[in-house]
Parts: structure tokens; C-alpha cells; sequence
């Protein structure tokens, strides 16, 4: 080996040496940074701020990478989340305990105003702009303030279908009860999906005028209205004529509902369920599931422009300036675009909304357009806008009904008693445009 190779051999280990020293201190000082961070927080010193939603699995991780993460590095303030799927039981705990979290997210503004009546929720003045927000999503209660604001929404007065399905074949597939793609259970809450059922058929059938006076406890459940919106759902339904039938429906998790229309033969073919489902089930993917407004397959529907909507509401709980902080960065149209594109989901600010000429499925783009559109009537879920113990006790019913329709009128007659309930906070408005 010639000299000048020995001496080019040394210069090139001692550049060697020097990169890995450097490498190595990087890498301490990268694991120092995490550890004073760390210890930071251990010591209580970062500012915190929790946070209950009911998000987990995929969503949790989605709601992290899309709304959290970019909140904490912008802001330095670490968010203490939980997500529960029972987060009306935890919630519950909680403010029982007197542990409440700074911020949650639930679906219900009935849930959200019985809490705002007992001074646990904090006034949103000043922290949301309602004029980004339709009517039925910031509704005013009594006293005047604004409680809580959508993060996310969707649109129920719908009913899914396979593409391909000619007109005539979804008009023979509605009066067929085992065509209808139907799960009621859902833990706790079994029941929810024929909530929505009725709701949307009092809507469709009657208006937003009725549904609003139904909505606020001031329709009795045994006015004609509700009652024929009831039994329309048990025709559809096939309530009372098949054991078959009503072990399918009561057994199903909503969630698997729509699994036997992607089967061979198909199981069923129609499905009265909200937006979501179209991104969650594996089975409207493989089908290329379409939809169709609800009224348009609803008998004796009357209703023009009318829509069921739902969503998940953000609520302050303590106003600490990094709660406040958190108010602010969820009701923003940055993070409001963020988590919708994360979800596949839907935003009713206008603002949030993706570029004119964004790609997207054509089905998608429809539901966003019909959630903005300020010409449509658009009532929050019902159930949900009601008192926690009358919403319960609505799903209930329906679970009841499909297995004894013969006591639909003690069932709605239990419903009357419990809705007048002394002491029950009613939301005052559900609908934003009335004819």
C-alpha cells in the first residue's frame, strides 16, 4: 500500500470518527429533548387540557394525526384525550365525581342542554362565530347563549342502494321487508336506527312544523302524526309478521346491517342509514353504494326539501385559557376541513369546505352540497335534541314495537307520561328554515 493510500485511509476514518460523533450527539440531544419534555409534563408544567369524545380505533388515530397533534405543536399545550364509546356513561361519572374534562364531544344537544341547565357547561360567546354554523347546529337556549358546535356532520334522510338498481326495482324492493338492510343493535344504545326511522317518516310525512313541536315535547307521541309515522315504519318494516325477520333485525349490530347486500345471492338491497355508512362498511364499497333521498321512498311523504341531519358537538366544560385555546382551533375552518378530509366526513362550514373542482366520489360531493344547501330545511336527529331519559326510552320502544306492535299505543302512551316529566330541558329549536 503506497503512502499517499495509507494517508488518504486515515483522513477518511478520522471523517468517519467525526460523523458518527456527531451522529451520536444528535441522538442524545434528540433523547434529552424528549426526556425534558417528558418531564415537563410529568411535573405538571406543560398546560393540559382533556378531552372526552367518543372516537376510537381508526377514528382516534385519525382525530390525533389530524386535529390533536397539529393543535399541541402550534400551541404547546398537550391535550389529555380519552374516547369512549360509552361517553355519555363516563361523562356522567365524571361530573358525578366532579372530574368533568375540559372539552367534550357528544351527538346529543339534548344531553349537552340538560348539562348547560345544571351550570356545568361554560357559554361559547365570543370563542364561535355562529354565522359560520346553520341555525340547528348553534341553537340558543333559553338564557340566550350558544353551548356547543358541530365538528362533524352527516345527513340520515337518506337510503342506500347498490349502483345499478333501476327505479322500478327500488319502488318493489321498499314494499318488501326483507329487503331492507337492517341492524338494531348497538350496546347500550340498541335501538338508535329505528329512532331515525321514525324521525325521518314524521318529517317526510308531516314537515318541519310538526317535527319541530314533536322535537320539543310539544306533540304528544299519540297524536295522529307520530302515530302513523310509527306504523308506516312497521309496514316497512314487517313488524309482527315474521320471526325470521325480527330476529335479523333485532340481532344485527347497525354496523353489519348492510353485509348481506354485497352477499351472492343479495340479502337485501336498501338502507335507511346516515352518510357515514357509506366509508364504513366494507359492503357499500363493494357494491358501489348510491343513494336516494329518503322521501322520495317514503310512503306518503308530503315534505319538500326536508333533511334529518345529525353531528358531533364540542362543548366547554372549564374555561381555562388552553380549553378556550382548543374552542377556537376545533371551530376553525383549518381543522374543520382537516378532520372531514380525514373521516371522509362532512363539515357544515362553509369555509371549511375543499377547493371548487376537488376531486371526489359524486355521491360525496351531493351530501356536502345538500348539508350547505340555506334553501333546504334541515332538523337535528330528534332523539338526540331530547331530554337524555325520553331519548332512551324512545329507543327502547322501537326495539319493543318491532317484537309487540299490537302495544304501540301503551308504548306511546309511556312515552307522553315520561316527556312530561317535571324538571326535563327540552331544546327549544331543532330546525333552521321553516316553511
Amino acid at each position: 500500500m503506497s503512502a499517499h493510500g495509507s494517508g488518504a485511509a486515515r483522513t477518511a476514518a478520522r471523517g468517519r470518527r467525526r460523523t458518527r460523533t456527531v451522529t451520536v450527539l444528535a441522538s442524545c440531544l434528540a433523547l434529552l429533548a424528549a426526556a425534558v419534555v417528558l418531564g415537563v409534563r410529568a411535573l405538571g408544567q406543560e398546560p393540559t387540557v382533556t378531552l372526552l369524545a367518543n372516537w376510537t380505533g381508526d377514528d382516534e388515530r385519525n382525530f390525533r394525526t389530524a386535529v390533536i397533534e397539529p393543535f399541541e405543536h402550534k400551541y404547546h399545550v398537550h391535550v389529555d384525550y380519552q374516547g369512549s364509546s360509552a361517553e355519555s356513561q363516563v361523562l356522567g361519572a365524571d361530573v358525578e365525581a366532579g372530574t368533568p374534562p375540559d372539552v367534550v364531544v357528544l351527538t346529543g344537544p339534548g344531553e349537552l342542554a340538560d348539562y348547560a341547565h345544571q351550570k356545568q357547561l361554560q357559554p361559547l360567546d365570543g370563542l364561535v362565530p355562529r354565522h359560520d354554523f346553520g341555525s340547528s347546529w348553534v341553537t340558543p337556549l333559553a338564557d340566550g347563549h350558544v353551548y356547543w358546535f358541530p365538528l362533524k356532520a352527516d345527513l340520515k334522510s337518506i337510503v342506500w342502494y347498490p349502483a345499478g338498481t333501476g327505479e322500478q326495482q327500488l319502488r318493489e324492493a321498499r314494499d318488501q321487508p326483507d329487503q331492507w338492510c337492517v341492524g338494531m343493535g348497538s350496546g347500550a344504545t340498541s335501538g338508535w336506527p329505528g329512532t331515525d326511522w321514525i324521525e325521518d317518516i314524521l318529517l317526510q310525512q308531516h314537515g318541519p312544523r310538526t317535527y319541530q313541536k314533536w322535537a320539543a315535547g310539544r306533540l304528544p307521541w299519540r297524536s295522529p302524526q307520530v302515530k302513523q309515522a310509527w306504523t308506516t315504519w312497521g309496514r316497512l318494516m314487517g313488524a309482527g309478521t315474521s320471526q325470521t325477520l325480527l330476529r335479523r333485525e333485532l340481532k344485527t349490530g347497525y354496523q353489519d346491517a348492510s353485509g348481506p347486500v354485497a352477499g351472492h345471492p343479495r340479502g337485501c338491497t336498501l338502507e335507511h342509514q346516515a352518510s357515514f355508512i357509506r366509508t364504513q362498511s366494507d359492503a357499500w364499497k363493494r357494491v358501489d353504494g348510491r343513494y336516494e333521498p329518503s322521501a322520495r321512498l317514503i310512503p306518503g311523504a308530503t315534505a319538500t326539501d326536508a333533511w334529518e341531519v345529525s353531528g358531533d358537538l364540542v362543548a366547554l366544560v372549564h374555561a381555562t385559557p388552553q380549553a378556550k385555546q382548543l374552542i377556537r382551533h376545533l371551530a376553525s375552518a383549518a381543522t374543520q376541513r382537516a378532520w372531514s378530509t380525514a373521516e371522509s366526513g362532512f363539515s357544515v362550514d362553509a369555509k371549511a369546505q375543499p377547493a371548487s373542482g376537488a376531486a371526489g366520489p359524486a355521491w360525496h360531493r351531493s351530501l356536502a352540497a345538500t348539508l350547505l344547501d340555506q334553501r333546504a330545511a334541515h332538523c337535528f336527529d330528534a332523539s338526540d335534541a331530547m331530554p337524555p331519559a325520553v331519548r332512551d326510552a324512545f329507543a327502547e320502544a322501537t326495539i319493543e314495537y318491532l317484537a309487540h306492535p299490537r302495544d304501540l299505543d301503551a308504548l306511546l302512551a309511556s312515552l307522553d307520561t315520561l316527556g312530561q316529566t317535571p324538571g326535563l330541558t327540552w331544546v327549544p329549536s331543532v330546525c333552521d328554515q321553516l316553511p
